[in-house]
């Protein structure tokens, strides 16, 4: 054999060889990597706490597209019921923070989970595990029918994040015309246009289009006058369109472009006080929800809850123990069926003539 035969077997043996050796540690790391995700995985799983009953102050309720329940506490973190099991996520298990002021779903059913204490992040929750994300600064001011939109009410930023799926947006709002006093967001709305609406504390109530900002300053959602301590902790729509925002006043709101005024809403006196005085305390509310029949529900901090069906108003006392509760939010869940969240006293559902302490 010739000498360039032997170099050129000796190469074919050597190329062999190493391609040989690159496989098999191809799979052997493909193998360890598979194994070493499913460790992790594995350990990454959190399974909560399963526990009887609820903790006392839930002030959020949510149910997602599966029909689960989830309720947000502001000491406890949050509680997820399937109907059979009740399990209970706090920081230990990786949740941003025991206190918990908004809950939301994605297209995709992963659950978020927003904090008044937690500063420039949220949670999300995957079904398996919790991650934080963090906000990024951003003047990327975007109206898309995916985003998802969440409060920051954290020491009077004037901020709220824009979540796209990839990029927590904090935006700093425009300052509202001739108030420049620090403000806080409230409330998120999106209406049936699908402008989204922001409820602050205590410079009013500002609509976003996608392209220009309009406010509403009116005295009555500024709240000046009380020194802004209730705010804008509440928008909906009634049947005829109308907004309301948690005051004595509603409001026929227009595009803006068609109107010959500067102002783009005719504010009308409401219902007035709930409980039908003149000189009535009951002119606000903390929380409101259109049921499906078309009636509005208010629930107040004090004094129960209140339903007006267009024509009359009634109301509803809510107790424990024969003791009147103090109330915080309402919502109304994939059925139509409505919640109470409360400070002290767990979560309360309509049974169809009264709201009774719920009890998993």
């Amino acid at each position: 054999m010739s000498t360039n035969n032997k170099l050129s077997d000796m190469k074919l043996s050597t190329l062999l060889f190493f391609n040989i050796l690159f496989i098999l540690t191809s799979c052997n790391g493909q193998n360890y990597n598979s194994q070493n995700q499913t460790k992790i995985t594995k350990e990454n799983l959190v399974k909560g706490d399963t526990i009887k009953e609820l903790g006392s102050s839930i002030m959020v309720v949510y149910q997602d597209k599966k029909n689960n329940y989830w309720f947000g506490s502001w000491e406890t973190g949050v509680y997820k019921y399937d109907g059979n099991e009740l399990i209970n996520y706090t920081t230990k298990h990786g949740l941003l923070n025991n206190r918990i002021d908004e809950i939301k779903e994605d297209e995709f059913g992963n659950i978020y989970f927003g904090s008044a204490n937690a500063t420039s992040s949220i949670s999300k929750f995957n079904g398996n595990n919790f991650t934080t994300l963090t906000a990024v600064p951003s003047e990327n001011w975007k109206l898309e029918s995916t985003d998802m939109w969440f409060e920051n009410s954290y020491r009077n930023t004037g901020k709220v994040y824009r979540y796209d799926g990839i990029i927590l947006h904090e935006l700093q709002f425009p300052k509202p015309p001739n108030l420049s006093n620090p403000f806080d967001i409230y409330s998120i709305y999106k209406d049936r246009k699908g402008n989204i609406w922001f409820g602050t504390n205590p410079v009013g109530v500002c609509r976003y289009d996608g392209k220009s900002f309009n406010w509403i300053t009116e005295e009555d959602v500024t709240e000046f006058r009380n020194e802004g301590a209730n705010g804008v902790r509440s928008i909906t729509e009634d049947k005829n369109g109308d907004f309301w925002f948690n005051t004595e006043y509603r409001y026929s709101v227009y595009d803006s472009n068609t109107l010959k005024s500067n102002k783009f809403y005719t504010r009308h006196k409401s219902i007035g006080g709930l409980d039908g005085k003149t000189d009535s305390n009951l002119d606000e509310y903390l929380s409101t929800v259109r049921d499906n029949n078309n009636n509005l529900w208010f629930v107040t901090y004090r004094d129960g809850v209140w339903k007006y069906d267009g024509e009359k108003i009634s109301h509803y006392v809510v107790q424990d123990n024969s003791k009147n509760i103090t109330l915080f939010s309402i919502y109304k869940d994939n059925n139509g069926d409505l919640w109470l969240g409360t400070h002290e006293n767990g979560a309360y559902k309509f049974n169809g003539k009264t709201f009774e302490k719920f009890k998993p």
